[in-house]
C-alpha cells in the first residue's frame, strides 16, 4: 500500500484520486493539499482523507506519506518538486513537466540528485487502445516506422489558471501539445532524437494572450515525421485521435470522441456525458470508462508497482523534460516562421543517426517502387533500373 499526499483539489487531482483509489483497490490518498480550505475540506471528506492542509510543504513532509502527486497549476510544479526532494519524498507529477525546458531541467536534475522515485503522468502513453497499438508497432507489424500523428482538440480546459499564460506558461501548445508530442515519439523510438520543428499558431477565437489554435511538425534524426494538432477552439467535445504510418502498415486510434456508444435524449434526466462534452440532449457519445480509457488506471499501476519493484516507469521526469524542449522549439517556430532546432541539453538517446534508406531490393538491377494485383488478376510490379533510373512495369505470371 501506498500513502499519498494529493496536491491540488481540483479537475484533474479528482481524475487521479479516483484512479488512485480504484484500480489497485489498496492505496489511499491520505492528505490533501489546496489552496481554499472549502476545497481541501470537501476533497478530503469525498475520498475520505485521513488529513488535509493549506500548507504545501507540511502535506509534503507529513510523516505517513509515502508518494507525492501533483496535480497543481504548472507554475507551482517546480516548488512541489523542490520540496519533494528537501523531505525525500517519491512525486509523480501530471503533465507538462515544467512551463518550460530550463523548469523541466531543474526539477529533472534536482530529483535525479535527490534519489527520488520520478514519474510523469502522461497518462494517453497508457490507454488501452495506445498500448496494443504500440505493441504492435515494437513488434513490427508496422515495418519502418515514417509518420506518426497526433490530434487533440476540446472547447477549452476546465479551470481559470489554465487561460493566466502566466500561470499556464502558455496555450494549447503546452496544454495538449505535451501529449500529442510524448504519443508520437513513443511510436518514432524515445531514443530517436527529435531535431527540429516548424509550427503554426494563432488566437482564433479566445479573448486570452496564448495560442488557442496549433499546428506543428517534428523531424527526427532518422528521418521519420511527427505532426501534432491541437485546438481549444474545437466544437463538439474532445477529439482524441493518432495515427501511425510505417513501411508495412498503418494504425488508426480514436480513444474518445467516437468509440462505438451512442445515445440520444431530449435531455431529460441527463447530466455529465464524458469529458468536455457540449450537450447533455441530441446523439451523445457517452465514455464507457473515462478512468481507464483515458489511462489513468493502467499509468498509476505502472508507477506503484515500479516504486515497489524498485524499477523505472514507462514515463519519468526525463520524458518531461524532452516534451518541454520540442515544445519550446515549436513556440520558437510559430513566432519566427522558420524549422527551428530543439535544444536539448540532456539527451540519452542515439546520436548520429541518418536518415534511413527507403531502398527496397527487387533484383540486382531493379529497386521496387510498387506490388499489386490488378482487377483483373494480374499482379504487376513498377521496377526502377538502379544504374539508368528508368521506371517501368511488369506483369509477374
Amino acid at each position: 500500500m501506498k500513502r499519498i499526499a494529493m496536491l491540488g483539489s481540483g479537475f484533474i487531482g479528482r481524475f487521479y484520486a479516483d484512479s488512485l483509489q480504484g484500480q489497485r483497490s489498496k492505496d489511499k490518498i491520505i492528505m490533501v493539499y489546496s489552496r481554499r480550505e472549502e476545497a481541501a475540506k470537501k476533497f478530503a471528506d469525498d475520498y475520505k482523507c485521513d488529513h488535509y492542509t493549506l500548507d504545501m510543504e507540511e502535506a509534503i513532509a507529513h510523516v505517513d506519506v509515502d508518494v507525492v502527486c501533483i496535480s497543481l497549476p504548472n507554475n507551482l510544479h517546480e516548488a512541489a518538486v523542490m520540496l519533494c526532494c528537501k523531505h525525500k519524498k517519491a512525486v509523480i507529477t501530471t503533465k507538462p513537466l515544467g512551463r518550460n525546458a530550463a523548469e523541466a531541467k531543474r526539477m529533472l536534475l534536482a530529483v535525479e540528485e535527490a534519489g527520488i522515485f520520478n514519474g510523469y503522468l502522461e497518462d494517453l502513453v497508457y490507454t488501452p487502445k495506445f498500448l496494443k497499438a504500440y505493441e504492435s508497432v515494437k513488434n513490427g507489424a508496422l515495418g519502418r516506422i515514417l509518420w506518426a500523428k497526433s490530434r487533440e482538440t476540446h472547447p477549452g480546459p476546465h479551470s481559470d489558471w489554465f487561460w493566466n499564460i502566466e500561470q499556464a506558461g502558455g496555450g494549447c501548445i503546452l496544454d495538449l501539445g505535451c501529449h500529442c508530442v510524448e504519443i508520437t515519439r513513443t511510436f518514432i523510438g524515445k531514443d530517436i532524437k527529435p531535431i527540429e520543428v516548424m509550427c503554426w499558431a494563432d488566437t482564433q477565437v479566445k479573448p486570452i494572450d496564448a495560442e488557442d489554435h496549433a499546428i506543428g511538425l517534428i523531424k527526427y534524426e532518422n528521418g521519420a515525421i511527427a505532426q501534432f494538432e491541437v485546438s481549444w477552439t474545437f466544437r463538439g467535445g474532445l477529439d482524441l485521435r493518432d495515427e501511425v504510418m510505417g513501411t508495412e502498415g498503418t494504425i488508426w486510434i480514436n480513444n474518445f470522441l467516437r468509440t462505438g456508444l451512442e445515445m440520444f435524449t431530449t435531455g431529460k434526466g441527463a447530466d455529465y456525458v464524458a469529458e468536455k462534452a457540449e450537450s447533455n440532449s441530441g446523439w451523445l457519445f457517452p465514455v464507457g470508462d473515462e478512468i481507464n480509457d483515458l489511462g489513468y488506471n493502467h499509468m498509476f499501476a505502472e508507477m506503484f508497482n515500479c516504486m515497489e519493484n524498485g524499477t523505472a516507469p514507462r514515463e519519468t521526469f526525463y520524458d518531461g523534460y524532452v516534451v518541454n524542449a520540442v515544445l519550446d522549439a515549436a513556440y520558437k517556430s510559430a513566432k519566427t516562421k522558420l524549422w527551428e532546432p530543439v535544444q536539448l541539453e540532456i539527451w540519452r538517446g542515439q546520436e548520429g543517426l541518418s536518415k534511413e534508406s527507403h531502398l527496397v531490393e527487387y533484383d540486382a538491377e531493379h529497386y521496387l517502387i510498387k506490388e499489386e494485383m490488378t482487377h483483373y488478376g494480374a499482379k504487376k510490379v513498377i521496377i526502377k533500373h538502379k544504374q539508368t533510373g528508368k521506371i517501368e512495369e511488369k506483369i509477374i505470371e
